[in-house]
């Protein structure tokens, strides 16, 4: 499947081997909390479009209508969801479109290194490419066979279950592919760069030298 294929061997994992059931700091959640940071978009399916640019293979840019999104092949993956905000959701099944999926069809150049996640409002979260093609990554229309609610990230929010829910926004509207590192909203506002729950990557100072680019 294009770049994703070759970098199938640095795919993270969702869960480490022998890691506990919870990320250290985190605690079991029951329901799921609705959290996000301004008001909720109002969904008009005429004018909606899912952008693949930047750095494509092709120099081209590649886009989806909600129809065409919608008809992509659907997928299900049952992945735990860790919130910054110390509660976690274990065993949820998700559904929608793989991010392989959509790599495969709108393949980066071979240079890419990370990818700029845009959504509405022009909100932005940044991740290395080995993290959107994981396995287990996926831009979710569903959870447990249900449509999102658009307090939930309806009709598109993105699912990395091995990183901080940050890095999976709701309302999702595109991919940029990236040759060097962004920083994304949250990250320039004191977020770590990555977001790795199983070593507690909470905030910027806790990240190391090549974690990321300068504040």
């Amino acid at each position: 499947m294009g770049q994703s294929e070759s970098r199938k061997r640095e795919f993270p994992q969702s869960v480490p081997a022998g890691a506990p059931t919870l990320p250290p700091g985190q605690r079991l959640q029951r329901g799921w909390p609705v959290t996000h940071y301004g008001p909720v978009p109002r969904f008009r399916p005429d004018r909606w479009e899912f952008r693949v640019f930047g750095a494509t293979a092709d120099g081209e840019k590649h886009s989806w209508t909600h129809e065409e999104f919608s008809a992509l092949p659907y997928t299900t993956v049952v992945a735990d969801l860790h919130c910054v905000t110390k509660y976690s959701m274990l065993g949820v099944e998700w559904g929608g479109v793989a991010a392989r999926t959509v790599l495969g069809l709108a393949p980066p150049a071979p240079d890419v290194t990370h990818v700029m996640v845009w959504a509405e409002y022009g909100f932005s979260s940044n991740l290395r490419l080995s993290d959107l093609a994981a396995e287990q990554s996926l831009f979710a229309t569903h959870k447990d066979g249900e449509p999102l609610t658009a307090e939930h990230g309806f009709p598109v929010r993105l699912v990395v279950p091995h990183l901080y829910a940050w890095k999976g926004p709701k309302w999702v509207r595109g991919l940029e592919y990236m040759t060097a590192d962004r920083r994304g909203f949250w990250e320039e506002r004191g977020y770590h760069n990555i977001g790795d729950p199983w070593r507690e990557q909470r905030y910027s100072y806790q990240e190391r030298p090549g974690d990321g680019p300068e504040l």
